[in-house]
């Protein structure tokens, strides 16, 4: 294995990027007085504003992550006191509501969006292909064929004479 950073280790180099990101981001949550805000209630928080009280199954499929990610984030959202959840027509389904203290930050959230997809348009002008296009054929790739589908498909079994140590 060729340990070049520029082309090993892929998933670390994603989470170190991703970290970089949700960093700063949150460094401008406390900037703007929102400490402990995090960049991924954002989008629920947007989506429930614009569209009205949702189930967290059709946050999911909006947003484009599992289901299990959005209970999640809407869990720890009720914690920090944004959002509201109700039981839905089936017993099974939770409506995500905005709290009061959700839509009194409505404004310092607008302003942040505004202000982070303006940098954001910045940084793919910025790259040899942006950003955003790049993540997007990435997900259409790997939702056609799955990383573990290509990993399988240039794995060797190991050498039974090379590991057998008895």
């Amino acid at each position: 294995m060729d340990p070049t950073p520029s082309r090993e280790f892929l998933g670390t180099r994603l989470r170190h990027l991703l970290d970089q990101l949700d960093g700063d981001l949150g460094r401008v949550y406390t900037d703007l007085g929102l400490p402990g805000f995090r960049p991924r209630y954002t989008p629920v928080i947007s989506l429930v504003n614009s569209g009205g009280p949702q189930s967290i199954r059709d946050l999911a499929k909006t947003i484009g992550v599992t289901h299990s990610a959005v209970s999640q984030t809407v869990n720890q959202m009720h914690r920090d006191g944004l959002v509201d959840l109700k039981p839905g027509d089936d017993a099974r389904q939770r409506i995500v509501y905005l709290t009061d203290h959700a839509r009194a930050i409505l404004p310092t959230l607008d302003a942040e969006w505004n202000a982070t997809t303006a940098a954001a348009h910045e940084l793919d002008a910025e790259l040899p292909y942006p950003l955003t296009d790049l993540i997007d054929a990435t997900l259409r790739a790997l939702g056609e064929r799955p990383l573990r589908d290509r990993i399988h498909a240039h794995l060797q079994p190991p050498d039974k004479h090379t590991t057998d140590h008895t």
